[in-house]
């Protein structure tokens, strides 16, 4: 631009996890140009598909903005630079060889000129771009911009509150709503009492949304929310309506005994390892629904004409918001726009665009007039898409020198892959490989880190009648606890050192290797801890990336776990921003913690009890451990960094909780909270 600005256009959503800073880095690393003067803009899906989606997809999960993004970013970046050196080149009529740039300016050094960019910016845009295949991309070694732990580009405005979340549009006439949901899943609205609600302060509307919800339409939420608590609700029965947490952990039990399951991984005859072993040991893990309990519960806005809909949202998906807005408008994709905003949290549950919808439903009831919908708190508690819940068996063989010569393992639990499938159908086509993330042989995204002899591990699958979908992590959040417990239980059957054990295992497996010795230095591993601290380890692949961790915990007298202190190694490959990587390990180290300590969604009479943070506490700062982050950079490769470090923590809270106490803890929470 004239004024020296240079905006970078961004398909991704902003979660906080920073991918909007790390993506422009590499941009303005290629670019050459001066870090002060960038900005960063979103783009809008709408835009992206009447443009012939130039900017591909817009889903923001799995870890994968960076990995997915890098080659295309960086290669924009050098081919603006190219085009800016070739403008330059024929406005000074010097071959484009000689000229060079730095910060935003190029020079041409035999007549000693330089301009800034926005000298040839109109110019340079008027030509074609570079063919793909003849970009280079500067090496790792030479970036300047890139790799540097440079300042979020949002810090401030979330600082200072400036920052538009989705929570925070206001537009002009701008009308709220507040929902309530069917109790139980599949129950439908048979009446509602509007008399007493209608003569309420602000209550525009009362209206069904769906054929399962019942929403207040005010000029405020608070009237919207008070209206809503006072009418009363006829649902229709639900043919879950009995189904408790007790039943669906009896449900998966099923699951650990039968033949009837997909084979993830085998190689070798682990059954006749164990067989003929010298010692067995088995155990039962178990891990619950787990709720994304984001600081911004569920909303959206949305205005409706009848030749085009406008919906202002954070989501994690902005492709598919834009099929579902469309949809519910009874338009066209060419008809809707989606306009990004700051997401307050997503973890995995923000792809699913179920407020969306309802929003859209709301606002075509009134033409023209901006109508926002959020979620109360109770709300959006009741009716997430939880982290699924699963068990696993596993059976370990040693041999008479300790060594592990043998590994099955089944894991029963619910497939977010099928969850959109009647129970029925989804149970025939039973096959989910993501149910083995953590625990593939071949290399890839989520590789198990030891080299035992035989294993064999299979997936029975058992889906509930809750929706489920990705958290943070996904199934390595869950066959971390698995496998990394197991191992331990392992060493200790074996009589060895958990680290010792572990690195024996770990022959044609560097990665895993150096992350797990970090970790282990760091924190002091083989010395004595500070009275009353007791040390766990683990180590797992995850999104593409190594992590390991040693978690120190204390055990009070009446069993009560406190977390002090959690060292993480991570090998990300290629780190853009060491700041941002040690700000998300922060952040999961916390979630994980979290939930390992006092999370889970539980139901009763077919539906969630849990409403509010009083019955689905989340870790308080006060009661946050110490985290010490460690990256070991192979540089080798692009990895994820959000989910990386979820698989490691638990399963090392819950070895030092057995170092500390001698028990195993194999069914979380650790600590449930006691329901009325």
């Amino acid at each position: 631009m004239s004024d020296e600005r240079i905006f970078v256009r961004i398909a991704r959503s902003e979660m906080g996890q920073g991918i909007v800073t790390g993506l422009a880095q590499l941009v303005a690393e290629e670019l050459d140009c001066d870090w002060t003067k960038l900005r960063v803009a979103l783009v809008q899906p709408g835009e992206n598909a009447k443009r012939n989606r130039a900017w591909g997809d817009f889903s923001t999960s799995n870890s994968r903005s960076v990995r997915s993004s890098q080659a295309v970013m960086r290669e924009a970046g050098a081919a603006a630079r190219s085009m800016l050196l070739d403008a330059a080149a024929l406005a000074w009529g010097v071959p484009k060889i000689e000229l060079t740039t730095d910060s935003g300016k190029v020079f041409h050094e035999p007549t000693r000129r330089s301009a800034t960019y926005a000298r040839f910016a109109e110019a340079a845009a008027k030509l074609a771009p570079p063919a793909r295949s003849s970009i280079q991309l500067k090496p790792v070694s030479g970036w300047r911009i890139a790799g540097k732990p440079l300042a979020s580009l949002d810090a401030k405005p979330k600082v200072t509150g400036a920052a538009i979340y989705g929570i925070d549009v206001r537009l002009p006439g701008l009308l709220n709503a507040a929902l309530k949901s069917a109790p139980v899943r599949g129950g439908k609205v048979i009446s509602f009492d509007v008399a007493a609600a209608e003569t309420m302060p602000g209550v525009r509307r009362v209206m069904a949304v769906g054929d399962d919800a019942v929403a207040v339409v005010a000029e405020s939420w608070w009237q919207a929310s008070v209206a809503l608590d006072s009418i009363a609700i006829t649902w229709g029965p639900s043919p879950d309506a009995g189904i408790s947490s007790e039943s669906i952990a009896n449900y998966l039990r099923t699951g650990l005994e039968t033949r009837e399951a997909f084979v993830g991984r085998t190689h070798g005859d682990a059954l006749e390892a164990l067989r003929s072993s010298a010692q067995t040991l088995e155990a039962v893990y178990a891990a619950p629904f787990l709720h994304h309990a984001t600081l911004e519960p569920m909303n959206a806005t949305a205005i409706w004409r009848s030749d085009r809909v406008d919906v202002w949202a954070p989501t994690q998906n902005l492709d598919a918001a834009l099929r579902t807005a469309a949809e519910a408008a009874g338009l066209t994709i060419e008809q809707a726009e989606i306009h990004p905003t700051s997401v307050g949290g997503a973890f995995g549950r923000r792809l699913k665009q179920d407020v969306v919808r309802q929003v859209v439903q709301i606002a075509r009831e009134f033409p023209g007039i901006p109508v926002k919908l959020i979620w109360s708190r109770g709300e959006d508690t009741q009716n997430g898409h939880y982290r699924p819940v699963t068990q696993a068996r596993l059976r370990g063989s040693l041999d008479d020198k300790g060594e592990a010569t043998g590994l099955i393992m089944r894991i029963c639990g619910q497939s977010i892959l099928t969850s959109n499938l009647p129970r029925a159908a989804s149970l025939q086509t039973g096959r989910d490989p993501r149910m083995f993330q953590g625990l593939f042989a071949q290399p890839g995204e989520s590789q198990m880190g030891y080299s035992i002899p035989n294993v064999y591990i299979d997936h029975a699958m058992r889906n509930t009648h809750l929706p489920v979908g990705s958290w943070r992590g996904v199934h390595t959040t869950q066959n971390g606890i698995y496998l990394e417990c197991f191992i331990d239980e392992m060493a200790h059957a074996a009589k060895r050192d958990p680290l010792e054990f572990r690195t024996s295992l770990m022959k044609g497996h560097p990665l895993h290797l150096a992350v797990l010795i970090a970790a282990a230095t760091r924190a002091g591993w083989g010395t004595q801890p500070p009275t009353g601290l007791h040390r766990g380890i683990a180590q797992m692949m995850s999104v593409g990336s190594y992590a390991a961790a040693v978690a120190e915990v204390t055990v009070s007298p009446e069993g009560a776990v406190r977390v002090a202190r959690v060292v993480v190694a991570l090998d990300c490959g290629t780190v853009v921003n060491p700041r941002l990587v040690e700000a998300q390990v922060e952040g999961s180290v916390v979630m994980a913690t979290s939930a390992t300590l006092g999370e889970e969604i539980t139901i009763r009479g077919g539906q969630v009890v849990e409403r509010d943070f009083d019955t689905y506490p989340v870790l308080r700062m006060a009661d946050a451990p110490k985290v010490e982050t460690i990256l070991v950079p192979s540089g080798e490769f692009w990895g994820g960094v959000g989910g990386a470090s979820m698989a490691v923590v638990a399963p090392a809270i819950l070895n030092a909780v057995f170092a500390a106490t001698g028990k195993r803890s194999r069914s979380l929470p650790l600590h449930p909270i006691k329901r009325p």
